[in-house]
């Protein structure tokens, strides 16, 4: 290879390492822009609701218990010294079900936005309260004081509902305040100690239902609190990501919606298991972590788009310049650095009118409007350097092929590695074919007959 083959490389190889800087300079902004928006998610969900947990209901019945113990006296006579305890029972439900229907809005803060949803949810299930509250011993010496249902909720200023409780078909008011520490934030509902008859008695069903309107920020989760869990969802969010530790068992995923429907048993969760050793020994870790629900998320947001396109930048100004050193090559031209570098700044700056145009019309139209200007803008400038109208309007119409197949790649959230390998490895291909006939031996001495026939 002679030299000046080898100085057009090297030109172009420095072109494209000094073309990094810009590139690299927007994909900062886009991270910056990314983070204030996501500061601007959380204020928003500050000012409303964060996202959601709903744990419960549970059954509790505080009581006092007197304690006997033997002792020695100054006597040293053997005497009988009692004290008075106080404690919580816990019970969980047999059956706890939900059926929710949830609407989104998007909450907007200057040009940016949060995803809201609106949860309708029917909770409704039943205790298997045991006989003398599965006491063994010393009965007798319990006092029960008033029961209550406490029902965890993460945050409660998302309740948008005056709450009742309706138990065995009665019903009551839920107050604030779960009482209950391993619950947290939430509410409770206190009922008549004669509602539960259980003593010397065989284990009483005491059913219940509520209906909460819930308001949260992105994510909706719940705990698999009963030895059965039923939770089935629906919504007008076309793009759930289902997380925590227990998939649907059911779902259904389509353009106006999704349904989902969640199943477990107390088998399967050990929940029971890690909810008392959370209560008595207070590691809560395993109970924390027994979790499922759904993020309303945009999963390609224009940030995520616009950070995946500047990734694919470095490969747009490759493919356009050897686009021009294919017509170097076989049309005999000569196109000079610097026209190579201000077509490179050229598609650099698509990036930059992308991000700025997203954040005001959306990507699908930013995306639009940012690759037609660039698209008219070198294909004007490249027809003259080419030399012909013809040739400009093939090289932009290879250009126009490009960026369709780039909004394919960011549309896609599966098949994107795949489609940018099959691409790369088609222009490869492309590129082997037109140049086959090529003798870089004499294209490296500067020789006219440089293609074979």
């Amino acid at each position: 290879m002679k030299r000046p083959l080898l100085f057009k490389f090297l030109a172009i190889g420095l072109l494209m390492l000094l073309l990094l800087i810009p590139i690299g300079m927007i994909g900062n902004s886009i991270d910056e822009r990314r983070a204030y928006s996501e500061q601007v998610i959380r204020d928003i969900a500050n000012s409303s609701s964060h996202s959601q947990t709903l744990v419960g209901p549970v059954l509790v019945v505080p009581y006092t218990k007197i304690e006997r113990t033997w002792t020695v006296n100054e006597k040293s006579e053997r005497v009988v010294e009692e004290r008075t305890v106080s404690g919580k029972l816990q019970f969980l439900p047999d059956l706890f079900r939900v059926n929710g229907d949830i609407t989104t809005e998007l909450r907007k803060l200057g040009i940016y936005a949060a995803r809201l949803y609106h949860a309708d949810t029917r909770v409704d299930g039943h205790f298997m309260v045991p006989a003398d509250y599965g006491i063994k011993n010393n009965f007798s010496d319990y006092t029960f004081l008033k029961p209550y249902v406490a029902v965890g909720i993460s945050d409660i200023r998302g309740i948008k509902n005056s709450l009742k409780l309706q138990l065995n078909n009665q019903s009551y008011e839920f107050e604030p305040g779960s009482e209950l520490k391993i619950l947290g934030d939430g509410v409770h509902a206190a009922f008549p100690l004669d509602v539960l008859q259980v003593a010397n008695e065989q284990s009483q069903k005491l059913g219940f239902t509520f209906n909460l309107l819930l308001d949260g920020t992105e994510q909706l989760h719940f705990s698999p609190i009963g030895k059965e869990t039923h939770v089935e969802l629906h919504s007008d969010w076309p793009h759930p990501r289902f997380i925590g530790n227990f998939l649907p068992v059911e779902r259904s995923v389509a353009e106006t919606g999704f349904t989902a429907r969640w199943q477990t048993s107390y088998f399967s969760t050990n929940f029971s298991e890690y909810f008392y050793t959370c209560v008595r020994s207070n590691e809560c870790d395993q109970y924390q972590q027994r979790q499922f629900g759904v993020s309303l998320i945009d999963p390609v947001n224009q940030y995520v788009k616009s950070d995946r396109a500047i990734k694919y930048a470095l490969l747009f100004i490759a493919l356009t310049f050897a686009s021009f050193f294919l017509f170097e090559v076989l049309k005999r031209l000569q196109v000079h650095p610097v026209q190579y570098g201000l077509v490179g700044m050229a598609l650099a700056f698509f990036y930059l009118l992308l991000l700025s145009l997203a954040e005001h019309i959306g990507f699908a139209s930013a995306y639009a409007l940012s690759s037609i200007a660039c698209v008219m803008l070198i294909g004007f400038y490249v027809s003259h350097v080419l030399q012909s109208i013809w040739r400009g309007i093939g090289f932009t119409t290879g250009l126009s092929f490009l960026y369709a197949l780039l909004y394919g790649l960011l549309s896609a959230e599966d098949y994107a590695l795949l489609m940018g390998s099959l691409l790369l490895f088609v222009l490869l291909g492309v590129f082997m074919m037109l140049t086959r006939k090529v003798d870089w031996y004499s294209l490296g001495n500067g020789k006219a007959d440089s293609i074979k026939e």
